[in-house]
């Protein structure tokens, strides 16, 4: 398993792999889905509080780097937290998509930066 986690790196943004499980995949055609669920590692910045998982976000999509002439789309939920003192909705503060486009940040980032040449 530890295998399929370094190819994964490779070729997804990292932070998605540590943070995230691939729940599964399909392939249809040129596209290639890849459905991600947020661990269920409770968040660091939410240590002084008792906190339990609480269901998730409603899922996003986001567009990522072709692989080898696939479109790729990434299926991403994002976990809640209910702190039990308070009864208050927490979450992780992801900043997983580009602003004002439907990408990583990587790969806004690398359509950037071949757009300038």
């Amino acid at each position: 398993m530890e295998l399929t986690l370094d190819l994964l790196k490779l070729i997804l943004p990292e932070f998605l792999i540590d943070n995230f499980d691939l729940t599964k995949h399909s392939k249809a055609k040129e596209t290639l889905h890849l459905y991600f669920e947020e661990k269920i590692t409770a968040p660091k910045e939410f240590t002084q509080q008792i906190i339990i998982a609480h269901g998730f976000h409603k899922q996003i999509t986001i567009q990522d780097f072709p692989i080898r002439g696939n479109t790729v789309y990434l299926h991403i939920k994002r976990r809640r937290w209910l702190d039990k003192n308070n009864g208050q909705i927490l979450q992780r503060d992801w900043n997983l998509v580009a602003k004002g486009t439907r990408m990583t940040n990587e790969f806004a980032t690398f359509l950037k930066e071949i757009s300038r040449y």
